[in-house]
């Protein structure tokens, strides 16, 4: 799954739980347009991380037992073309940068991008 959609989704269902607006799990499944399964899965991901979640059945939504924060930072730095150069010693990459379009979603990426620099060299 890619990376960046699953922290997303973390940060939206903290959200919705501290606001306890998340409803059923069928609910919160179609708030997040993923399967109820899926959503589970992702419930389960935030326990993980001790997150103190219950269900309260008489409101029928998810909430924290007591005070928790959860805080999901996401970087992205954008390089100049001039810059990209400079990194990868001169060498054009503009095709190269082109074909890793995505790539960050393979399992292990940074492998990947080795595997993709070493052919390419």
């Amino acid at each position: 799954m890619n990376n960046l959609k699953q922290l997303e989704r973390l940060r939206k269902v903290h959200k919705l739980i501290k606001l306890e607006n998340t409803g059923t799990p069928a609910e919160l499944a179609q708030k997040l347009r993923i399967s109820t399964r899926q959503t589970y899965l992702v419930l389960e991901e935030l326990k993980e991380m001790d997150a103190p979640i219950q269900f309260n059945r008489r409101t029928g939504t998810y909430y924290y037992e007591y005070e928790y924060e959860l805080t999901i930072n996401i970087s992205i730095q954008v390089l100049a073309h001039d810059k990209l150069m400079s990194i990868y010693a001169g060498r054009g990459v503009s095709n190269f940068i082109q074909s890793l379009q995505g790539s960050c979603s393979k399992p292990d990426y940074l492998r990947y991008i080795r595997a993709k620099l070493e052919l390419t060299g």
